[in-house]
């Protein structure tokens, strides 16, 4: 996926870094690890509208 901007060096890095650490990962592991992840988006989005929500006056 193409990002409209470029990751900074402590990014690129932390990237590096984590494809270091799951480059080994079952087929099993990397599919648990990959559904936890989706998980964790989906509640980070969750959160962002939360807050944009309260932040600009339309809650409940």
């Amino acid at each position: 996926m193409d990002t409209p901007f470029e990751l900074s060096l402590e990014q690129q890095f932390n990237l590096r870094a984590f494809s270091e650490q799951v480059k080994d990962l079952s087929q099993e592991q990397a599919q648990s690890f990959l559904v936890d992840l989706y998980r964790q988006m989906i509640i980070k989005e969750a959160m962002y509208r939360e807050f944009f929500k309260n932040g600009m006056g339309l809650s409940h």
